[in-house]
Order: structure tokens, then C-alpha cells, then sequence
């Protein structure tokens, strides 16, 4: 594996990594979140707990990767106008750098896809192979009549 993958992967999994650790905050109240209580799954925060868990664990493998990140991007932006911004117009003001590098880490990846070493790379290279057997086989038995 090259560098350029390798970097690209440790991206990926710990962006993924670190999401989950935010959905567990915010579903389970752990890590201090939300004083130590889950919120509630029908709130605000539970649905952005529950995305945060399952979109953070597809990056990781890499699952769905573009659609997934460009959700995760979308919430991050929704995070940073309905949470910080009321606090201040810039992030250093508002403590708003975190959500805004993750909407920059997922729009990379919604644009880039999950690279060579993910599940989506393993299932468009099993289709491709998968329909290349189908013309081979139809070739072959073209030829035969």
C-alpha cells in the first residue's frame, strides 16, 4: 500500500472513529455527554447521535462512503449554524472549529469516496469482475455455435 492510500485510510477510520465516539455522547450519555444522560432518540440530539454512530462506523469500512459522508457533512453544518453560531459569527468565537473540520473531512471523502481499501472499492471490483464472467461466457458461447 502507498503512503497516499495509507494517509487517506488513517483519515478516513479515524474521522469514522472519532464520529462514533460523539454518537455514543450524545445516544448514550458516555464520555461525560450531555451529563452523563442519553438523550432522548426521538430529539434533536438523538437522531444526531444515532447518524453519528452508524454513519461513523460505514466510513470506517468504508460502506457507502460518498452518500454517507455527504450527509454527515450536512449535519455537521446544521451542528455549527443551530449550535454555535449563535454564540459568535467565527468559529474561534464559538467553538465551532470541531464541526467545521468535520464538514471538510466528510465533503473530502463525499467527493473522493472511501479509496482503493474499503468495502465499496471490494464490491465495485467484485461487480466488475462478476460482468466481465458474463460477456466472457457469452463470448465463449457465441463462438461455439
Amino acid at each position: 500500500m502507498r503512503i497516499e492510500e495509507a494517509t487517506y485510510v488513517a483519515l478516513r477510520m479515524g474521522a469514522g472513529f472519532l464520529f462514533i465516539l460523539h454518537g455514543l455522547q450524545k445516544t448514550f450519555g458516555l464520555f461525560g455527554g450531555l451529563g452523563g444522560k442519553p438523550a432522548a432518540l426521538g430529539s434533536l440530539m438523538g437522531v444526531a447521535g444515532a447518524i453519528e454512530l452508524v454513519g461513523g462506523a460505514l466510513v470506517i469500512i468504508g460502506l457507502f462512503a460518498r452518500p454517507i459522508a455527504a450527509l454527515l457533512a450536512v449535519e455537521m453544518l446544521v451542528a455549527f449554524v443551530k449550535a454555535h453560531m449563535p454564540r459568535g459569527g467565527w468559529p474561534l468565537q464559538n467553538g465551532g472549529e470541531l464541526p467545521i473540520l468535520y464538514a471538510l473531512v466528510f465533503l473530502f471523502l463525499a467527493a473522493n469516496g472511501a479509496g482503493r481499501t474499503s468495502v465499496d472499492a471490494w464490491r465495485r471490483r467484485r461487480r466488475t469482475r462478476t460482468l466481465r464472467d458474463v460477456v466472457t461466457g457469452v463470448r465463449r458461447r457465441v463462438a461455439s455455435m
